[in-house]
């Protein structure tokens, strides 16, 4: 890949970061976890960019909160938010970004394979995030379900769907400007 390619994908992993900030603060409070945009951002970023860029975008976006700045949901950020009781969804971000673009790219940008593809992504950022949550809070595994899994499946399923069907639509436009690296059928 040229340096300019590099450049165009850096940039454009740093948008991704910023969307996923963006909609971070597109929340449903909930007592433990609230209902956010960030799941929806992150679909959005691995169905455009796939595994290895989508990943980077969410390496990228958790580092940024990390660093402080109040890009996670309630406009938190800090180091206490990546290891408090929500750190593992963020973390989930990170695996569910790879695998989601990985299935998109071992089989092609459909929008089909992509509904697979996130609902895999939404599996695997509930199951991360409810790990830490149920140990971070001492809950029993009941109880972290019910607050940490339950109340995001449906809502989840929707958020993979419009993920796929806006994903899909976006990289087949940025594919056909020449602003995506060549992959299968988008």
């Amino acid at each position: 890949m040229s340096s300019s390619a590099r450049l165009r994908m850096t940039i454009i992993c740093s948008l991704f970061v910023a969307i996923t900030a963006i909609l971070a603060q597109v929340e449903i409070p909930l007592p433990l976890v609230p209902i956010s945009g960030q799941t929806l951002a992150v679909g959005l970023t691995a169905t455009i960019l796939g595994s290895r860029y989508g990943a980077l975008a969410m390496i990228g976006y958790m580092a940024v909160g990390a660093a402080g700045a109040p890009v996670f949901a309630e406009a938190k950020g800090g180091l206490s938010v990546i290891v408090g009781p929500t750190g593992g969804y963020i973390i989930g971000f990170i695996f569910a970004a790879y695998f989601t673009g990985l299935i998109l790219e071992k089989t092609s940008f459909t929008l089909k394979n992509a509904m697979i593809g996130n609902t895999v992504g939404m599996i695997i950022t509930l199951l991360i995030g409810v790990i830490q949550l149920k140990y971070v809070l001492d809950l029993s595994w009941g109880q972290a379900m019910a607050a940490g899994v339950y109340p995001f499946i449906i809502v989840g399923l929707i958020k993979a769907f419009l993920a796929s069907w806006i994903g899909i639509t976006v990289r087949s436009r940025l594919a056909k400007a020449r602003l995506l690296p060549q992959t299968k059928a988008a």
